[in-house]
C-alpha cells in the first residue's frame, strides 16, 4: 500500500483516469450538506494566500511565505490500479472516496467557468485538472479525469463540458457545477468587476493548498480492511460489495453488457435474505460475505480467510475465470447455498434432514463442501451418491459432537477434503469414496461404534454439550424410533421448541433416595465417605443421555424435582414423543434404567449416523 498526501494538481494533472465502479451508491452530496462547507474551506484558504500576497513581501521572501501557508486537507481516497494499454492513460478504480472526488471535480469545473469568462491566465492550468490531453486519448470518454458510474455517464460530459449553453438541470452534477461557479464569481467580485487577483487565489488554493491523502493499493493490500480502518469500523464496506465493484468494473472495461450480467447473476443479492447478518459475536457476518467465503474455499481448495476476503477474491480472479465465468460460478454456489440453508428445496428429503442437523450443530466449516457437492450435475454426481456423501459428512460431524471431540482444525480439513473431491471429479474417480476415506483417515478421526457407546455410557451430556445439540440428538433419535415403528403415525415435531428435562432431577436428594446393596436407603450425610461417593456417582449419572429427554409445553414444571410417583404421570401425558414411551412405562427410575436407556439410544444413534468405512473405498 502506498499512502501519500498530495496537492490536487499532483493528483489530477497527470495523464490518468479515476473510474467509479458502476454499482457504487448514487452521488448524494448536496449544497447544504457538503458543497457550501467545501467552498467555505476554499475561500478561507484563498484568503490566507491573498493575505500573504498583499503583505508587501516580494521575490524569494514572498515565495517562502506562500510555501508556509497551512494547506487544507480534504480527507482520503482509496484507489486500486486497473490494467491499461501500454502507452495509454493510466486507470485507477476508486474504492472509497467517490463522493469527495466527484465533488472536487465539479467544484473545479465551476471555477473553470468563471476563469473562462474572465480570461484568466490560470485557465489552462486548472483545465488540466479536469481533462487529459487530446493527443493521449483514444476514445471520447478517456478525455475525462473522472469517469462516473455507468448510470451517470450520459450526463457527465455535459456536466464537465465547455459549452456556454449548459443550463441548470435537476441532476446534482449540474446543480453542483452552477453552485460552485456562482460561489467563485461572488468571491472574486470587487464591486461590479471580477478581481483577477482574487480569482487567481482561488485557482492557486485549489491547485496547491487543497490536499488529499491518496491510498494506492498494491496487489497484496486488502481494500476491505483499509476501508474499515479509514471509517472507524463503524460502517464497514462488505467484502462482496468490493468484489462486485471489481467484477463489474472489469466487465465495463471489456465492453460487456453490464446491465445484463447484473440482472442475470447479481440482482438476486439485493434480496433481503442475502443481506441478513448471521452468526454471533465476532463471527457475525453478512450472508453474502459468508457465500463469498464458501465460494472462495471451494474454488481454491484452501480455507478462506474471513478477514481478507476481498484480497483473496482479487487474487483468485486475477489468475482464474473471466467475469462471465466468475459470475456463473458464484450464481451456482448461491443456488446451492440456498439449498443447504433451506431457502430452496433440496432434491431429496434425506439431504434436507442432514443439512438441518449440521446447521443445528453450527458446523459452518462444512458448508463449502456441502455447497460444492450441491453444485454438481447429475452426470457428475448421482443423487444417491450425493446423499451418501452428505450423510458421511453428517455422520462424521455428529459422531464427533456426540463423543465430545474437539472441532479445532475442521476448516482446514474439510477444505482439503473438498480439494481432494474436486481432483477425483476431474480424474473420473469416486467422489463419495474420496470423501468417506478422507473423513476417516486424518487426525480428526471418525468415531467408531464403540466410541459412541462409551460416550453414551459415561459422558455427562448435559454439562458437556450445548443444549441445542442435545435437542438435535434426542430429536433425531425420536424421529428414528418413530420411522422404525410401523404403528407410529407420521408427525411433524418442532424439536427446537421443546425443553430438555432430566427424568431424575438434578436436585434429587429430597425425593430420590439412594439405596444400598440390601435396598436400604442411605442417609444423606456429607461426613459419611460412603454417602459422598454415592452422591457424586448419582450427580454424574443424572446428566447422562439416558436420563435426558424432551418435553412439550404441557409438561408441569412444578413436579420437575418431585418423586417418581408424582413425576411419572406427567411423562404418561407426553405421548407425542416416542422417546418418552419407555419412561412412562417404567415402574421405577434409577441408575439401571438410565444405563439401559443410554444403551438403547447408542444403538439408535449408530443406526442414524452410519459407521466409518472399514477400508478405503476404491477410486
Amino acid at each position: 500500500m502506498d499512502a501519500k498526501t498530495y496537492p490536487l494538481q499532483e493528483i489530477l494533472k497527470p495523464e490518468r483516469r479515476y473510474v467509479i465502479p458502476t454499482f457504487q451508491r448514487d452521488y448524494e452530496w448536496t449544497r447544504k450538506g457538503q458543497w457550501e462547507l467545501l467552498f467555505d474551506d476554499l475561500a478561507t484558504t484563498a484568503d490566507r494566500l491573498i493575505e500573504v500576497r498583499t503583505s508587501g513581501a516580494e521575490g524569494s521572501t514572498l515565495k517562502s511565505k506562500e510555501q508556509s501557508i497551512s494547506p487544507h486537507f480534504l480527507g482520503a481516497i482509496v484507489c486500486a490500479s486497473l490494467p491499461f494499454a501500454t502507452g495509454g492513460v493510466a486507470l485507477r478504480s476508486v474504492i472509497d472516496g467517490q463522493q469527495r472526488l466527484t465533488t472536487i471535480q465539479l467544484m473545479i469545473r465551476g471555477l473553470l467557468d468563471v476563469l473562462n469568462e474572465s480570461g484568466s491566465e490560470r485557465t489552462k492550468s486548472v483545465r488540466r485538472m479536469l481533462f487529459n490531453p487530446d493527443d493521449v486519448v483514444e476514445s471520447s470518454e478517456e478525455i475525462f479525469k473522472l469517469w462516473p458510474r455507468r448510470k451517470d455517464r450520459e450526463v457527465w460530459p455535459s456536466a464537465m463540458g465547455d459549452e456556454s449553453s449548459v443550463t441548470q438541470t435537476d441532476h446534482l452534477y449540474m446543480e453542483a457545477r452552477h453552485f460552485f461557479a456562482d460561489a467563485a464569481r461572488e468571491y472574486a467580485l470587487e464591486g461590479d468587476e471580477i478581481d483577477l487577483g482574487r480569482l487567481a487565489a482561488l485557482a492557486d488554493a485549489v491547485s496547491s493548498l487543497f490536499k488529499l491523502v491518496v491510498i494506492d493499493l498494491d496487489d497484496n493490500d486488502d481494500a476491505q480492511v483499509i476501508f474499515e480502518v479509514l471509517n472507524g469500523r463503524q460502517t464497514p464496506l462488505s467484502a462482496i460489495d468490493l468484489v462486485k465493484n471489481l467484477l463489474f468494473l472489469r466487465a465495463e472495461l471489456d465492453e460487456e453488457d453490464v446491465e445484463k450480467l447484473y440482472n442475470d447473476y447479481w440482482a438476486q443479492f439485493d434480496d433481503k435474505w442475502w443481506k441478513e447478518t448471521i452468526g454471533r459475536g465476532h463471527a457475525a457476518r453478512g450472508r453474502r460475505d459468508v457465500l463469498l467465503s464458501v465460494w472462495l474455499t471451494a474454488a481454491t481448495g484452501e480455507e478462506a480467510n474471513v478477514g481478507h476476503l476481498y484480497r483473496e477474491a482479487r487474487t483468485y480472479l486475477n489468475d482464474g475465470p473471466d467475469t462471465q465465468d466468475a459470475l456463473e460460478e458464484l450464481d451456482a454456489f448461491a443456488q446451492a447455498y440456498q439449498t443447504v440453508y433451506e431457502k430452496l428445496p433440496a432434491p431429496d428429503k434425506r439431504l434436507t434432514v442432514a443439512y438441518r442437523r449440521l446447521r443445528a450443530l453450527d458446523i459452518t466449516t462444512a458448508v463449502p463442501l456441502l455447497t460444492w457437492l450441491a453444485t454438481l450435475a447429475e452426470e457428475e454426481l448421482s443423487l444417491e451418491d450425493h446423499v451418501h456423501a452428505v450423510q458421511a459428512i453428517e455422520s462424521w460431524a455428529l459422531r464427533r459432537a456426540l463423543v465430545g471431540w474437539q472441532t479445532r482444525g475442521y476448516g482446514a480439513l474439510l477444505a482439503k477434503i473438498l480439494k481432494d473431491a474436486k481432483a477425483a471429479l476431474r480424474s473420473g474417480g469416486n467422489i463419495v469414496g474420496t470423501v468417506r476415506g478422507a473423513l476417516r483417515d486424518n487426525a480428526l478421526t471418525w468415531p467408531t461404534d464403540d466410541d459412541v457407546r462409551r460416550a453414551f455410557d459415561g459422558r455427562q451430556f448435559y454439562n458437556g454439550m450445548a443444549q441445542s445439540r442435545i435437542r438435535v440428538l434426542l430429536g433425531s433419535i425420536d424421529q428414528q424410533l418413530r420411522s422404525e415403528n410401523p404403528h407410529e403415525p407420521e408427525a411433524i415435531v418442532e424439536y427446537d421448541a421443546l425443553q430438555i428435562e432430566h427424568v431424575m432431577p438434578r436436585s434429587w436428594v429430597a425425593h430420590w433416595p439412594i439405596f444400598d446393596e440390601k435396598t436400604h436407603p442411605v442417609a444423606a450425610d456429607d461426613s459419611d465417605p460412603d454417602w459422598v461417593v454415592r452422591r457424586d456417582e448419582r450427580d454424574a449419572i443424572v446428566d447422562r443421555i439416558g436420563n435426558l429427554t424432551l418435553v412439550t409445553g404441557t409438561f408441569n414444571n412444578d413436579v420437575s424435582n418431585l418423586g417418581w410417583d408424582i413425576k411419572r404421570p406427567e411423562f404418561q401425558k407426553q405421548r407425542s414423543l416416542v422417546i418418552n414411551y419407555d419412561i412412562a412405562a417404567s415402574e421405577s427410575w434409577g441408575e439401571d434404567s438410565i444405563a439401559q436407556r443410554a444403551s438403547i439410544f447408542a444403538d439408535v444413534a449408530i443406526r442414524i449416523w452410519g459407521s466409518p468405512p472399514i477400508a478405503r473405498e476404491p477410486d
